[in-house]
């Protein structure tokens, strides 16, 4: 470990590293390839590829070990920004992008295109109003500025219990994800996947906080994109022969098309369940749908685990390019989404639907062994299972039709592979990419949670003299905790992978993005009006979300609750707004507090997180 201000050899020779790496990656993929073709068992792959890239990351957690402060919370302020936007790429492409996502395009069809709009065009939040200016602030973590910014521990509470709330909410689709991923592609129970995910993602964050998560989440960016892109790819190929998805996916949705309309002229689709993949607001609303944009996009630009990724920025300049990064590198994921939902349709489309019930693909089994396919009802575990479902539904002549077929939306991508007939050695990178997308939020979310948990309750609320050695003790504790709970949570399979991320975006939009964006913005904004404008915006969304997945309320307005954003957003701006015209003015030090992070050059408010 280098002495403050000492050269970092790391630093200085990241593209070496990191080329290396990808030229390894590469080589193991051909390699596998090779050994494929010679007879080794599809297990084995499965194995290499999730155990080598565990132990890769591993390996770059324990050697970024840090007992220094400011590398464990802020990896020393010293992140390259085209690193940063990688590495925030990485936090935020998590399994619900990495796994979910193209599977609710592949459900949705054009109504899915809320969520690639929604995430996307919150990073254009995050660059206008907030990044930039916390990085100028200069603290440890986004309760650290709403505790300084509203002068006490009352904002700074608050502010904990809506990172906690959204973040776990997070951290348990992840872990979620990771125990879908390993259950499949290890062989173990999800109940046990989970718990194995969990050692990747202790690992690669325990012991170096920040500054190992940020470097083994570079690697892991590297892994994702190039597992999404390179099975697409390949199937553009095969189609086209042009191996740029993006710019076949046009071909792809006329097809989809073509056989939608076969298929209902040939009584294999049903009119009143098939789902146009091109026909807008076919389950979303025209509200519901620009609410859920309107709900991510605030989501995004409210996260802490995205904002606390700008604090380590060596600038305002770069926390500015690595938001420009981070949107390149996460819309290189977002554009090839919609394409991989559509090669994917079409696989089955073509493939399975209107295939004989003693004809079918091995995978359906494969995963209806999972709980992921259905089939008339009922789970896929093997050909007789389904004669026997099928053979009870009227008017089935022993042909598969679209309505008796119901797909997981969860396991689209990580099945793709085995649905369209590609080398097995592309499925296990695909298992690859998706737990390095999981591990890399998971690391995030995790490190958010322990470091405003020990960071803000115990350093400046409990122990103000508590030494670095006893802080990170107890931000590693913290972390381990959170951790297992959440693993608990995930083994409950509490609700879908991204119903569960969009409950987060909506409550952080409603708890944290009024105070933010005042008390950034508007000198005027009381520390009263900050708090109670907080407490009105959560505590609203926290309760329709509850009510109506748990507590049987019917819905307001018809809105569905991954936006209940909607409601909590203007209501905490209203409260906010209206508490800081009826209070006293904040103090002219915090009015010239917030002048001075608008300015984008000199020195940040604090140094080192300390007030």
């Amino acid at each position: 470990m280098n002495p403050p201000g000492a050269p970092d050899p790391f630093l200085d020779n990241l593209g070496r590293i990191y080329g290396t790496f990808i030229g390894g990656l590469l080589a193991i993929v051909g390699t596998l390839a090779i050994l494929e073709q010679l007879g080794l068992p599809d297990r084995i792959t499965g194995y290499v590829f999730v155990f080598v890239t565990l132990a890769i990351y591993a390996g770059i957690g324990i050697a970024a070990r840090t007992m220094r402060v400011s590398q464990y919370y802020v990896a020393g302020r010293q992140v390259p920004a085209v690193y940063n936007g990688m590495a925030t790429a990485a936090d935020w492409m998590s399994g619900a992008s990495f796994v979910g996502m193209a599977g609710t395009l592949y459900v949705l069809g054009y109504d899915g295109l809320a969520y690639v709009i929604g995430w996307t065009g919150g990073f254009v939040l995050v660059a206008v109003l907030i990044a930039p200016f916390l990085r100028k602030f200069g603290a440890f973590t986004v309760p650290d500025f709403l505790g300084a910014r509203f002068g006490g521990n009352l904002a700074r509470m608050i502010g904990v219990l809506v990172l906690f709330a959204c973040s776990f909410t997070y951290v348990v689709a992840q872990i979620y994800a990771t125990g879908l991923i390993a259950s499949r592609f290890l062989g173990f129970a999800f109940e046990t996947a989970v718990y194995v995910g969990l050692g990747g993602i202790l690992l690669c964050s325990m012991f170096g906080g920040m500054r190992a998560v940020t470097w083994t989440q570079v690697a892991q960016y590297l892994v994702l994109i190039l597992a999404y892109l390179l099975p697409v790819a390949i199937l553009s190929a095969q189609e086209f022969g042009f191996p740029l998805a993006q710019a076949t996916y046009g071909g792809v949705l006329q097809r989809i098309t073509e056989l939608e309309q076969q298929m209902l002229a040939s009584g294999l689709a049903d009119p009143a369940t098939l789902v146009p993949h091109l026909q807008p607001f076919t389950t979303l609303d025209p509200l519901n749908f620009f609410a859920l944009i309107g709900c991510l996009m605030i989501g995004t630009a409210s996260l802490p685990h995205i904002l606390m990724r700008y604090f380590t920025a060596a600038s305002v300049r770069d926390a500015r390019r690595s938001v420009a990064w981070t949107l390149l590198f996460v819309a290189i994921l977002y554009v090839t989404a919609p394409a991989y939902a559509a090669f994917a349709k079409l696989e089955v489309y073509q493939n399975v639907i209107g295939a004989g019930l003693d004809a079918l693909p091995q995978w359906i089994y494969t995963y209806g062994k999972l709980g992921l396919v259905d089939i008339c009802g009922q789970s896929a575990a093997s050909a007789d299972a389904v004669r026997e479902a099928c053979s009870a539904q009227p008017g089935n002549t022993g042909v598969l039709r679209l309505p008796d077929l119901a797909i997981d939306r969860d396991m689209i991508v990580i099945a793709m592979p085995e649905i369209a007939g590609l080398p097995y050695v592309i499925a296990g990178l695909v298992a690859a990419g998706g737990l390095a997308a999981s591990l890399s939020t998971a690391d995030g979310l995790l490190l958010a949670i322990a470091n405003a948990l020990s960071h803000d309750v115990y350093y400046r609320m409990v122990d103000t003299r508590a030494p670095a050695s006893r802080r990170l003790f107890i931000a590693r504790l913290l972390l381990l905790g959170a951790a297992l709970l959440a693993a608990f949570v995930a083994s409950l399979r509490p609700s879908d992978i991204l119903s569960m991320v969009a409950w987060a975006f909506s409550l952080a939009a409603a708890g944290l993005f009024p105070a933010l964006v005042l008390g950034i913005w508007w000198r005027r904004c009381t520390a009263a009006g900050a708090v109670c404008g907080m407490i009105a915006g959560f505590g609203i969304t926290f309760y329709y979300l509850a009510m109506t997945q748990f507590g049987g309320m019917e819905e307001w307005y018809g809105v569905k609750n991954v936006s209940a954003g909607l409601f909590g957003v203007p209501l905490g701006f209203a409260v906010a707004i209206l508490v800081s015209l009826v209070t006293p003015a904040p103090s002219r030090h915090v009015q010239a507090l917030v002048l001075e992070i608008r300015k984008p050059s000199g020195e940040p408010v604090l140094r080192d997180g300390a007030s």
